[in-house]
């Protein structure tokens, strides 16, 4: 008699993010109130820190957006003061990685401009720019700041012209997405033929293509210290899609997976700290959470947080801006525009012992010291962010050869900063590389 043995593996990784859990806050702790943009492009329309959270706003005549001190919750006046600089919708903001009182804002009347928010938050109507940055000759749909290169800025426009301020590298492509790899060294974009593409952000010269014929990408992201970079996108039958991909061969995607029939644009949000990714589709009320690994099959479903309200965009809070008391390893803020609400929703993993620091939670985080300047950058200098811990009451020094931006500049005095400063404009010179 033959007995067979069969092999028993569990379909479920043991992870101890497994029963992660989505806390949406109460309505008094959300921004109630805020009329949240209309338009259609596919944005996230918010960014926040650990001071302000900035949304973009609906407003006849110009673009505009709304600057509130992060525990400025409840109903937000209807006269609140905003940043209304632009002659047209505004599009994107970003807050600057290094500087909480700086956010740059990109705008459908072709400029891009940085902003100086005083520490006491935006007490009148702010129509004075510190830069306005003049290169595109279309609409600008995309900004993102460089991860550890101080004062860094890239923008992409209708014009098919990507610039990289205080250097402007234009290519023929109107971008989607774009992401910077962990050291900034990299640059993973998407554009408008659906393809995945690895460029040199210094010279503009692209590494790598991809030309899956079963993957349309929309977004992309690099996986710090995974290194893979993550695509969403749509199959030939318009399935929303993910794919993981090795940056040094975009030939065929390591991993692919079709998710639903929906319509809406997945936004992929990554945590490097606890692997942990969010995807997030605009018109959903539900937001997917995996761990991802270096092995295969690399990618594990946990779980997913569910809501009937639909969010049109979401911003993300900095590591170091998380509740660590509460065990919080994610905060979204999500736009919910049916009822003009802003919605603080933590991510949360449950511990019984929470007056202990749970060090397996949070490992040393990108801080907010820039580990260079922009001319050690364009000579060639490549480094890994500066790294904090979340510990309460913990210093870290800083590893590298502090810039004189670290010993001159203090943030608090960002107001007098503006006040000194007028709109400046600017191009940068120009590097290009056109996409055959």
């Amino acid at each position: 008699v033959s007995v067979l043995q069969m092999s028993w593996r569990s379909s479920f990784r043991c992870s101890k993010f497994r029963h992660v859990f989505g806390k949406p806050a109460t309505r008094e702790h959300g921004y109630d109130g805020v009329p949240i943009t209309r338009s259609v492009h596919d944005n996230h329309y918010c960014a926040a820190n650990p001071c302000f959270i900035a949304v973009v706003t609906e407003c006849g005549g110009g673009g505009s957006f709304l600057v509130l001190p992060i525990h400025h919750t409840g109903r937000v006046d209807p006269q609140h003061p905003r940043v209304c600089g632009h002659s047209a919708r505004v599009l994107d903001v970003k807050w600057n990685p290094f500087d909480d009182h700086c956010i740059a804002s990109c705008s459908e009347d072709c400029t891009v401009k940085i902003w100086d928010i005083p520490v006491c938050g935006v007490q009148q109507n702010l129509t004075q720019a510190r830069k306005t940055l003049i290169g595109h000759s279309r609409r600008v749909g995309l900004i993102e700041w460089h991860p550890t290169a101080e004062g860094l800025l890239l923008s992409s426009a209708y014009d098919y012209k990507v610039l990289l301020w205080d250097v402007s590298q234009p290519g023929a492509m109107l971008l989607l997405s774009v992401s910077f790899s962990s050291d900034g060294s990299r640059l993973a974009l998407t554009s408008k033929d659906r393809r995945v593409r690895v460029l040199d952000p210094r010279t503009g010269k692209i590494l790598q293509a991809s030309s899956s014929k079963t993957h349309r990408a929309s977004k992309v992201l690099y996986i710090g210290g995974l290194k893979m970079l993550l695509s969403t996108g749509s199959s030939p039958w318009n399935h929303r899609q993910i794919a993981l991909w090795d940056p040094d061969d975009l030939s065929e995607p390591l991993y692919e997976e079709d998710l639903d029939g929906s319509a809406g644009v997945l936004f992929p949000f990554y945590d490097p700290d606890t692997h942990m990714l969010y995807l997030a589709g605009k018109g959903d009320g539900n937001i997917r959470y995996y761990e991802l690994s270096a092995e295969k099959p690399y990618i594990s479903f946990l779980t997913e947080f569910r809501s009937l309200l639909p969010q049109k965009g979401l911003g993300v809070m900095p590591k170091r801006g998380l509740d660590v008391n509460i065990c919080e390893v994610f905060r979204f803020y999500r736009l919910i525009a049916i009822k003009d609400l802003v919605e603080p929703l933590s991510m949360i993993v449950p511990r019984k012992q929470l007056e202990i620091f749970q060090e397996d939670l949070y490992p040393m985080t990108a801080g907010n010291k820039a580990a260079m300047t922009a001319q050690e950058w364009l000579r060639g200098v490549n480094r890994g962010p500066v790294l904090m811990s979340l510990r309460p009451g913990t210093n870290i020094a800083n590893p590298y050869p502090e810039t004189p931006a670290d010993k001159g500049l203090e943030r608090q005095l960002s107001a007098l900063r503006f006040q000194a400063a007028g709109a400046t404009s600017w191009t940068g010179r120009s590097v290009t590389e056109e996409v055959k």
